[in-house]
């Protein structure tokens, strides 16, 4: 019998979140308040160019007022952190994104530890990070990582007493994302290039997450029936398709649920960027 894996679209998900974020930017803009986004990029990356387009797209759908400010990769790094100071300082900005990585001889902490943690709606700098792992304090979990939980809540996934394991352990996925759901209650295993039979790991997983950056990484070796799998890598193929860390064409034939590539885990990431972003516009209203 032919498996019939779930597939975890982030469509329907996008579309309530959408709702709600559009209903919390009209009761704003009845406050005289009008959400906004400052992006800060370095350079001409494409890839930063395409994400900035995208985030301009999806905030036009919710009247959320996007501004960038680019500078040469020739920059100096006291420019920039000029830039962070005067936007944590401007009540008219609500939240900050500094495009990453960045160039060369810029480093990103130094930048980052003068943008207010109340404006760091990706989560990117020490504070927010902190609140994170402690549970407490005022800051943004990375927009990737809570795009991930969201999903798996959308679809009803348990994840309470669940055994997890996450292939990756960037700051900006893997590390957050194991934190979020060791307060839902799995239990978690991070893993990466180093961790020994990696494959017998990620067989272990009740929800396993490839967040790892290689493509077609996860294969038929690393999976079981009975699995959720979701793949947060995103890679171009030469056709321009777009394409993840798991072999979805083969996953699908074993696991029971999966995120699609394109269309899961990064359809709703920059709606958790805007909901950020009017959070942040909602809190610095209330502390007026």
């Amino acid at each position: 019998m032919e498996n019939q894996a779930l597939r975890l679209a982030g469509l329907a998900c996008a579309k309530v979140m959408r709702e709600e974020i559009n209903a919390e930017v009209s009761r704003l803009q009845a406050q005289g308040i009008g959400p906004k986004l400052c992006l800060v990029r370095v350079g001409e990356s494409p890839d930063d160019i395409a994400y900035q387009e995208s985030i301009e797209r999806s905030f036009a759908k919710s009247e959320i007022a996007v501004e960038c400010r680019a500078f040469p990769e020739t920059v100096a790094e006291s420019e920039l952190i000029q830039t962070m100071q005067t936007l944590s300082a401007d009540a008219s900005v609500h939240g900050v994104l500094l495009f990453m990585p960045l160039p060369k001889g810029l480093s990103s902490d130094r930048i980052l530890a003068h943008l207010a943690p109340a404006k760091d709606v990706d989560g990117a700098t020490l504070a927010s990070m902190a609140s994170v792992y402690s549970g407490k304090g005022q800051g943004f979990v990375p927009c990737t990582a809570q795009a991930c939980l969201s999903l798996l809540k959308f679809y009803d996934i348990p994840l309470s007493g669940k055994r997890a394991v996450i292939v990756g352990r960037s700051l900006v996925v893997g590390k957050p994302l194991a934190m979020l759901l060791l307060g839902e209650h799995a239990t978690v295993t991070t893993c990466h290039s180093r961790s020994q039979d990696l494959p017998a790991l990620c067989r272990e997983a009740d929800i396993l997450i490839a967040a790892v950056g290689r493509k077609h990484m996860i294969t038929t070796d690393y999976l079981r029936p009975g699995q959720t799998v979701v793949d947060v890598g995103i890679h171009v193929l030469p056709d321009g398709g777009l394409t993840g860390d798991v072999d979805l064409a083969e996953a699908q034939k074993i696991v029971s649920a999966y995120t699609p590539v394109p269309g899961g885990v990064g359809t709703i990431t920059t709606l958790e960027l805007a909901k950020n972003t009017v959070r942040a516009a909602a809190h610095a209203q209330s502390n007026k």
